[in-house]
């Protein structure tokens, strides 16, 4: 039974689809009334949907009433008519996801018509007349260009299959000559329900527990750690912490009576109603499109431009009125809160899981930065406590010894004295102490204890969210793999069969194998990423050797002249160093681009493959991109130089470098610290902060000179979905975790030679937090909420980061720092057991008289007549049987060395397997609430079923209507057929509505 409410201007009408379809008149502008069904007329809220999911007479959905609202042009919304702006219309059905596509015509003249909204009527997707065509104003369109009504064509299948799934669909009509399309997307109930089932959500039901608590112990010191914390917490509401929790169940249409639901509007959140439409999107078949299968096809294929979820409001909007992510604003996203505790379940709540997972992690690394840091000032601290007391940087300092080094290059280089690199000497001492070995112990421990804890927050958080033994979701086909299925077909079949495939619908999900990729077609894709990845490295390793020969030719030229001379050293480093950072800022956008061509053309069947693919190549090439040059200076740096009399030369007359009188572990901190503070500083504020304002700006201007009416009205006061559009597209999580993953390499791979790296880690994250969350928040549209129970692919790296760091550590302390001769040299050759003449010991002898032709010295300016030099190593003297042979004490560091290593790794391999065996993966009390929770729903479950029994016994049989209306009801609702879960039925309810 209908009746009639008289409609205020702009309200929503109702037309019958033969008069849409078929073109005949609409209603006229006199007779406005909205047609409502009887159900619906008792109150317009409740459900967001009229109660019409059971079919009316048996009828489809072609032969069903279809609201199509439209606005006319010469009537303009007021504010009061528009009580929300994430609402249709209507203001009663919220719009659970965005569709944009940008139009052009021709032949439109812009003189006609008003820019505001107005409507193109759309019946289940077909295009028909505008019920007031013939009117005065109307805009004589002109004839698209072919690409154009092909993808008209296919957006008007898309959106008619996607009302057939059930959705509802509000769109503008398309008025100007050129201009932006968003069709908005409504979930009723019937599908959100049908979907939350068939995808297996877990919602809470209507009983609660009480969280056990800990032990007398442990209590008490949880409630003082709580006041403590207290000023830090953020002040939104949290359940992680909460006493209280409720038991959660997959959403199953035949028990609702387990579920409070007390309103159907509210009882899936925005983030699980957009996650439930995404999906629909996903999977809904497009049989015109090259691609048959979901909305990234016709993303991929410019049919529609965007397609994202809403934001809840604006993050900066006046007034009192409050919303997630206005909330999300105030208390997280602003750099004034940075002493505060992220509010992780709100973030989980509006961003999804695996958004909320990263910034879990990213907080617990923070925090885990700390302790590393406090260690790290200390043990440099101690360092510069202990200077005075260095007996080696004391005898170097010595000007009376009087030690005459050998020249650093030929012809132009002079014999200098020992004493004028004091600087240097006394500067290593504070990275190069008897400290560094056991912070290095602390920080492989430490990386294992932070992996260990990860784990463990991951399974509490897993428990508090609920998920918990959820399935891993249905991963459907790239656009790019089906495209070359479909080439593949072509080239080997008739075109029958890529009709076949192109009119297949999801269940045809399950290739044959004829249907699919074989090794043999993706041998080229793999090759050409094998070759390329090959010749990246390689391309890396030849700028190292650039930067290499850099160094080289300046230090001879600086050492031409006078005046610099004496700053050959530091200036070549520095020089370098800068060199360096700039290449790698350089490569690092190139490879990252690189990774995802190549990961392209490898044609990976799923998102999460390709995801996985791109993140392994991405990290290999950024990997040997940040540390190829600290690792060149670390292990290879002064290991190949020769001796006086026979250098190795890398061109004619330019001879490998030397590591400082010091060593090079200096030199290793100084690249160390300028490439990874350098790195942070301009990633963090030019391409994190200033690109995508100039992208935004860019945009911007573009809008502003793009030829076409402008609607002054609707800029003054644009919805939700324009601003949303503004924003730029979220791309992934891969930049943020691989930004923090090289970070990581930083902190644990060679913290032996520059302990405060921990330290300038903490104070980039610290801000890194609150930039990552100020763009998720103000800057990027809403990411889709995605389930995921871990972090991926990203922990095994961090495992493996931690493991080599032990690894590479372990060969600094060894190899690269003066730590190993020392001790050979106290316990082992001096007279006193200190390390006085240590200097001395590491130094040889070198005749000058045997130096080769054209090699000596050009006008030596040194003060006294020089008949030996001295040079860094263990050689035999001048004098001795085997002149410059590598001597014994050579041979007895080396074997120090070698057996430092291995003791060094298994020592803390055995300490990091023993940390990893006495801390358990899942926390006993969540591991004890995740059994008790079983239990409970067992019994609660049981004492539902029995109460629903009871009813039925107690009730007498009711009438045949009585019986058919209680079918009806929300709380018995039937299963559906199979169709209708797949999401391809034709639904009662669909509804296309056109604004």
């Amino acid at each position: 039974m209908d009746f009639d409410i008289p409609l205020l201007p702009g309200s929503p009408r109702r037309l019958s689809p033969r008069a849409v379809v078929r073109g005949d008149q609409g209603p006229k502008h006199e007779q406005q009334y909205l047609k409502v069904p009887g159900p619906r007329a008792q109150g317009l809220r409740g459900t967001s949907t009229r109660e019409s999911g059971q079919p009316s007479g048996g009828g489809s959905s072609h032969r069903c009433s279809v609201i199509n609202n439209y606005l006319d042009a010469s009537e303009q919304v007021s504010s009061e008519a528009r009580l929300s702006r994430m609402h249709f219309h209507d203001n009663q059905r919220k719009v659970d996801y965005v569709l944009a596509y940008h139009y052009r015509k021709r032949g439109a003249h812009p003189g006609h018509g008003s820019p505001g909204h107005a409507l193109a009527v759309i019946s289940n997707g077909e295009t028909g007349k505008d019920p007031r065509a013939g009117a005065p104003g109307d805009i004589d369109l002109g004839p698209l260009d072919a690409l154009e009504e092909e993808r008209k064509e296919q957006r008007e299948e898309f959106e008619h299959n996607l009302m057939e799934a059930g959705l509802e669909l509000e769109k503008d009509l398309e008025s100007k000559s050129q201009g932006s399309v968003f069709v908005r997307i409504h979930a009723p109930w019937q599908v959100l329900a049908r979907e939350a089932e068939f995808l297996k959500i877990k919602v809470p039901t209507k009983k609660m527990y009480e969280i056990k608590s800990e032990g007398s112990i442990a209590k008490t010191f949880n409630k003082v750690l709580q006041k403590l914390s207290s000023p830090l917490k953020p002040r939104v509401p949290e359940h992680t912490h909460s006493r209280m929790k409720n038991l959660s169940y997959p959403f199953s249409r035949e028990k609702m009576y387990l579920y409070n639901i007390q309103d159907k509007d509210t009882f899936f959140d925005n983030a699980t109603r957009s996650r439930i439409v995404h999906e629909i999107l996903k999977r809904t078949t497009c049989s015109r499109a090259n691609n048959t299968m979901g909305i990234n096809s016709l993303i991929a294929n410019n049919v529609y431009e965007a397609a994202y979820p809403l934001h809840d409001g604006e993050y900066d909007s006046p007034g009192d009125d409050m919303n997630d992510r206005k909330l999300l604003y105030q208390e997280w996203a602003r750099y004034g809160v940075f002493y505060k505790f992220q509010p992780i379940d709100l973030i989980r709540k509006y961003f999804g899981e695996k958004i909320g997972l990263y910034f879990a992690w990213l907080g617990l690394y923070t925090s885990f930065l700390i302790p590393s840091s406090v260690i790290g000032v200390i043990v440099f601290l101690y360092g510069c406590a202990t200077i005075e007391e260095d007996i080696p940087s004391k005898e170097m300092c010595d000007q009376q010894n009087a030690f005459t080094m050998c020249p650093l290059c030929d012809k132009s280089c002079d014999y200098w004295n020992l004493s004028s690199a004091c600087g240097t000497a006394r500067a290593s001492h504070l990275f190069d102490n008897p400290a560094t070995v056991f912070f290095s112990i602390f920080m492989a421990l430490w990386a294992t204890m932070f992996l260990e804890n990860w784990k463990r927050l991951q399974m509490r958080l897993g428990y508090f969210w609920d998920l918990t033994g959820i399935d891993e979701e249905e991963e459907h086909s790239r656009p790019e793999y089906e495209t070359k299925v479909r080439e593949k077909m072509l080239k080997e079949s008739d075109k029958s069969v890529v009709q076949k495939l192109g009119t297949s619908t999801t269940e045809g999900e399950d290739e044959d194998d004829d249907d699919k990729l074989t090794w043999r077609d993706r041998f080229p894709g793999y090759l050409m990423n094998f070759a390329s990845i090959l010749f990246m490295i390689a391309l890396t390793f030849s700028i190292v050797f650039g930067v290499i020969v850099y160094r080289i030719t300046t230090a001879a030229a600086l050492s031409l002249n006078k005046a610099t001379r004496s700053n050959v050293r530091v200036t070549v480093t520095a020089t370098a160093v800068i060199i360096n950072l700039v290449v790698i800022l350089i490569l690092d956008e190139i490879y990252g681009a690189v990774a995802k061509w190549l990961t392209k053309i490898e044609v990976p069947k799923t998102e999460q493959t390709f995801e996985e693919r791109l993140i392994l190549k991405a990290f290999l090439l950024k990997f040997v991109n940040a540390y190829s040059p600290i690792f060149y200076v670390a292990f290879f740096k002064g290991r190949f130089v020769g001796r006086p009399g026979s250098y190795v030369y890398v061109f004619d007359g330019y001879r490998m470098e030397e590591c400082a009188p010091g060593g090079c572990l200096m030199e290793l901190c100084v690249q160390l610290s300028i490439i990874m503070l350098g790195k942070q500083l301009i990633q963090n504020n030019i391409f994190e902060i200033g690109v995508p304002k100039l992208k935004k700006l860019f945009r911007k201007l573009k809008d502003e000179t793009e030829p076409g009416e402008t609607d002054s009205a609707h800029s003054k006061h644009p919805e939700q979905w324009d601003l949303d559009y503004s924003l730029e597209p979220y791309t992934g999580l891969t930049p943020e975790y691989m930004e923090m993953i090289i970070q990581f390499g930083f902190v644990t791979l060679f913290v032996a030679s520059f302990p405060l790296a921990p330290v300038f880690a903490l104070l980039n994250n610290v801000i890194e937090v609150r930039l990552d969350a100020k763009k998720f928040v103000t800057e990027l549209r809403r990411p889709d909420a995605v389930r995921t129970k871990d972090i991926g692919i990203w922990f095994d790296i961090l495992s493996g980061i931690g493991k080599f760091s032990v690894i590479s550590n372990a060969f600094v302390i060894a190899v690269t720092s003066d730590f190993i001769p020392r001790l050979v040299y106290q316990y082992s050759y001096s007279h006193n057991g200190t390390l006085h003449g240590f200097v001395n010991h590491t130094l040889s002898f070198f005749n000058v008289s045997q130096l080769k032709a054209g090699t000596q010295p050009e006008n030596s300016q040194f003060d006294q007549e020089v008949q030996f030099c001295r040079f860094k190593d263990y050689r035999e003297p001048p004098w001795a049987p085997n002149p410059y042979e590598f001597s014994k004490q050579y041979w007895s560091v080396l074997s120090a060395r070698l057996a430092f290593v291995i003791i060094f790794q298994n020592l803390v391999m055995f300490l990091s397997v023993l940390v990893d065996w006495m801390i358990p993966d899942i926390p006993t009390d969540i591991s004890d609430q995740i059994k008790r929770e079983k239990s409970l729903f067992v019994d609660f479950f049981l004492k539902e079923e029995h109460e629903k029994l009871r009813l039925m016994e107690e009730h007498p049989r009711r009438s045949p209507g009585t019986g058919r209306r209680s079918r009806s009801s929300p709380t018995a609702s039937p299963a559906p057929s199979g169709r209708s879960q797949l999401g391809s039925s034709v639904s009662s309810g669909s509804q296309h509505t056109n604004v």
